[in-house]
């Protein structure tokens, strides 16, 4: 396989963190400080005053959902600690290569089974409550799990990664849900069908326990990807998109495009189009211009930043806390593990502070979240109830404000 042209950054351990404030190294610190940072009034060091300025934005990563079942990337058990051979597939590579294709869906066939039975949190839950207490606007996440817009429809979500659940065609953009994907890799390929149901039968996908997993010969990766050493990912077919495959598009230069299978109705690699990519951001990817914007305003509209299970290893992420830092939001992390640049995140706090200006715990989401939510309810505070709406929409978009911005 080609040398890749990007490197992955932060694979290694990131410096341990600085608890802040001291106390909230217990879990009852920690619930304190939280419901300091949450309850207190908007910080009079914030600038250009919009939306709520005593609300909190949230943005998460893959360590919410470690509690669900699935792996993150950079914790202590996470894909890049346990798995040194491990590495995404790039972008350019996906388009380019139909081996490199193959073996995508071949790992992602594996893996979707265990990714879409998993369920959302205690803490996805708990984000929920306080978005009904009216603490919490809005969710930005780099998940792809879709667990978010699952457990909470009505509190407005931003995918910045974009989701697994469904699959656009890279010729006409047109949408497939990935269930229905699935179906399609299974009559291509039965012998894989038919491992896929002996190793869900084993239990071979379920455990949590990186060991056991490569004992059973295979390796669980974050967003559905599993590892089979030695498997003939060469052998392993793909449908194309149906669209193209019915009606053919013309490309962007005036060309007709050709889309071509076997007998069973494999995307063949004399094709022109027709190419179906998860509807997420890959490695080397660019975050559409539309989502991008959407996040800057989440950010802009609340009056504080509160990071769950996220180093911010990753730009698209980090750069938002650093727009949260810039204009004067105390910002709250709840992770465990180092967090990528974090001691900037909390220069000059005073030491009198108790949570009110910023909060750095290193426990996990799903232990904290819940019992922060408990404290509050037993405290009294609210900022009002959110109304929730009798019809949750449909979680394959964004919602509300997000929806609104990306229109």
């Amino acid at each position: 396989m080609q040398r890749p042209l990007m490197r992955i950054p932060y694979t290694g351990p990131l410096p341990p963190p600085d608890i802040i404030p001291r106390n909230a190294n217990t879990t009852t610190g920690a619930i304190a400080a939280l419901s300091k940072f949450l309850t207190a009034p908007p910080s009079p060091s914030l600038q250009n005053v919009s939306g709520d300025p005593a609300s909190t934005v949230i943005l998460s990563g893959a360590g919410i959902s470690v509690a669900s079942g699935l792996a993150d990337y950079r914790g202590t058990k996470g894909t890049y600690r346990v798995n040194k051979t491990y590495r995404p597939i790039y972008y350019h590579e996906f388009l380019a290569n139909h081996e490199a294709r193959k073996r995508y869906w071949a790992r992602s066939f594996l893996g979707w089974t265990n990714l879409h039975k998993a369920k959302p949190n205690a803490a996805h839950y708990a984000i929920k409550n306080l978005g009904q207490m009216g603490f919490v606007r809005n969710v930005i996440t780099q998940n792809v799990d879709s667990f978010h817009s699952i457990a909470h429809p009505d509190l407005p979500t931003l995918e910045l990664h974009g989701f697994l659940r469904a699959l656009t065609c890279m010729s006409c953009h047109r949408d497939l849900p990935r269930d229905e994907f699935q179906e399609s890799l299974a009559r291509l390929n039965p012998a894989w069908a038919a491992f896929l149901t002996e190793a869900v039968a084993s239990g071979a996908l379920e455990t949590e326990n990186p060991d056991e997993r490569r004992a059973r010969g295979m390796k669980t990766n974050p967003d559905g990807d599993v590892d089979l050493p030695g498997a003939p990912y060469q052998t392993f077919r793909y449908p194309p998109c149906p669209h193209c495959l019915a009606n053919p598009p013309i490309s962007g230069d005036g060309v007709q495009t050709k889309v071509e299978i076997d007998q069973e109705g494999a995307w063949k690699s004399t094709s022109t189009a027709g190419i179906l990519k998860p509807s997420v951001i890959m490695f080397g990817e660019s975050i559409g211009p539309k989502v991008k914007e959407a996040a800057e305003q989440g950010i802009d509209g609340s009056g504080r930043l509160l990071i769950l299970g996220t180093s911010l290893a990753t730009y698209s992420a980090w750069r938002l806390a650093r727009r949260a830092k810039e204009r004067g939001m105390p910002i709250g992390i709840l992770n465990l593990g180092g967090v990528r640049g974090e001691d900037a995140f909390f220069q000059d706090l005073p030491g009198s502070q108790r949570g009110e200006l910023g909060v750095r715990i290193e426990m996990g989401t799903d232990k904290i979240l819940p019992g922060l939510v408990d404290q509050l309810k037993r405290t009294g505070f609210s900022r009002g109830h959110r109304a929730v709406s009798s019809h949750a929409e449909e979680h394959d978009t964004n919602s509300r404000v997000f929806k609104d911005m990306l229109s």
